[in-house]
Parts: structure tokens; sequence; C-alpha cells
């Protein structure tokens, strides 16, 4: 695998995962989105991964003027790269999904690799009390649902994005995914270097036993080679444990609120900063050296932020 002299932190600043009655922390109107982003940033993260909601009500919302006002704060105030979603919610088609990272052209867009079952219904579990009408159902829902990422799905967005030469954070979320992405690359649809984001812990997807992170790299590395990136993302309680496994191997790291609430058992975290600065902790603890946003664009190989449109 290609070996990086820093680490890139991403940060997933909201998502479309939980809910805002889970945690009065999650940033929800475009104000918020900006602040959390713009703590994240100087917290250590180059890259922000970025979804909108609803202002009033919290529920996901993939209309690029959802977007643009915290975009543009954010671009004004920090050199951070900038991630759009074109995940949005599982209960999007992929047209809508798509519509902010093809408006705005961001220079990263994610991109989930392959159909899959998305289980957020365990959080019910934890979870009794909703503020809005939505958020039961939602969860509830997604019992009997398909994310779909078809291969028609997954050219569309990689044909009308490219054209903007925005790259990608491909999320794959099982070995499977990886063997799409392959598909694609030979192809010729995509470009090196790619940007990998191997997902741990979301139900119907790989789990997140030290064997399952050895196995996504292992695959990786056989398929892809020196071409590709490597980023971790662990959800819930594993976060900061795969995080440390992945970076002691080499590879770069996602945290955020989007991924996980949480900065300790039981402990909400307060804000993404406060993940951003305690998976910093732990890569300089293991004597690693942290990519700013510069660093992460040239290891990227970026378009750069002049050529974005926000």
């Amino acid at each position: 695998m290609f070996q990086q002299k820093k680490v890139i932190i991403s940060c997933a600043v909201t998502g479309a995962v939980h809910t805002p009655s889970m945690s009065p922390y999650l940033p929800v109107t475009a104000e918020e989105i900006a602040e959390s982003s713009i703590a994240a940033a100087e917290a250590g993260a180059a890259i922000i991964h970025l979804h909108a909601r609803d202002p009033v009500t919290g529920k996901p919302d993939q209309r690029p003027e959802a977007f643009t006002p915290f975009l543009k704060t954010i671009k004004a105030r920090c050199d951070a790269i900038v991630n759009l979603t074109t995940g949005g919610s599982p209960y999007m088609t992929v047209q809508e999904r798509m519509q902010p990272a093809k408006v705005l052209r961001p220079e990263v867009a994610s991109m989930n690799m392959g159909t899959m079952n998305f289980g957020l219904f365990p959080m019910l579990r934890r979870f009794k009390e909703f503020k809005h009408d939505w958020e039961r159902p939602y969860l509830e829902g997604s019992k009997d649902l398909i994310f779909r990422n078809t291969y028609g799905d997954l050219e569309t967005v990689l044909t009308e994005l490219s054209a903007n030469e925005t790259r990608y954070e491909f999320e794959c979320y099982d070995t499977a995914h990886l063997y799409n992405l392959a598909h694609f690359v030979e192809r010729g649809l995509v470009k090196a270097p790619f940007f990998v984001q191997t997902v741990f812990g979301i139900l119907g997807g790989i789990g997140t036993h030290p064997d399952d992170v050895m196995h996504m790299k292992r695959t990786a590395d056989r398929l892809f080679g020196d071409d590709y990136r490597w980023s971790v993302l662990g959800a819930g309680a594993s976060q900061m444990k795969i995080a440390a496994m992945a970076a002691a191997m080499g590879g770069n790291v996602r945290v955020g609120l989007e991924d996980s609430l949480w900065i300790g058992k039981g402990q909400l975290a307060r804000s993404n900063a406060d993940q951003v600065r305690r998976v910093r902790g732990i890569l300089e603890g293991l004597g690693l050296e942290i990519a700013t946003p510069a660093e992460a664009r040239e290891i990227l190989q970026l378009k750069g932020a002049a050529k974005v449109a926000f």
C-alpha cells in the first residue's frame, strides 16, 4: 500500500443516521453546521463531510439550496476540503442524493459502493422519546429498507460528477463494495488515487472485529495496490478503537457525530471538534503527524477550492 507521511482526519459533522432527539449537540441548522465544521477544522480535520438538515425538524434535506448557506461560511472562514454526500438518506433516490454535488461541484463527494440493508432500528433500544414525528418511523422503517446503489446508479454518479473534476470518498461497507469499485476502475470510470473509506459497524455491512478491519485492508491492497488511499470509520462505540488500529497500519481516519454521538462510554460528545481532538491525540500518541488541508489535497490529487461552485 502507498505509504503516507501524514494522516488525513475527516470529520462527518451531522449525517443522516442520527436524529435530533438523540443528542442536543447534533448540528441541525445551517449556522450550527457551519460553526461545528469550522471548529472541527481548527481542531485538525482536513476534510469536512457534509449533509444538510431541515432547520426546524432536523430531517435530512438534500436540496442544493439547503447546503449553500453553510458552505459559503465554511469556505470563507477555513481552508478545509469540503466533501458533499451523495448518500443523503437511504430513503432518497439517487437523483435526489447527487444533486448537491452536481450543482455545487465540491472537491470531494462521498459515494456508497453497493446496494445493501441499512439497519438503524437497533437504536430504538436506547432512544425512546422523540421530539419530532418523523424520527421513530424513520428508524423503524429501516427494518424493511434497501439502500439502493445499483451499477446503473453508480455509473450515473461517476459520469455526471467526474465531469466537474470532483473526486470521491468511496464508502465501502463490505468486501463486495471493494470489488464493485474494482469493476469501475477496470472500465476506466475511476482514476487513481482512489480514496477508499472502509466502514465498520453499520447493521447490513461488515462488523467491527479486528479481523474485519484486516480483511478489508488485505482485499483493498490486493485489488488496488499503490493506487488507493485507505481510510476507516467505525460506527458507534467502535469509532476510536478502529481509528487507532487503522492508523497504526498506515490508514487515514474519519470521526464525527454522523458516525458516533459519543466521546466515551455513556458520555455524549459535546461537539465534532471534541472527537477530532480525541483522535488527533491518539494519532500523535502513536508518533504520527496530521495532514493539513493543503497536504491532503496533494495526497488525494484534488482540484482545489478555487474550482468549486460555492
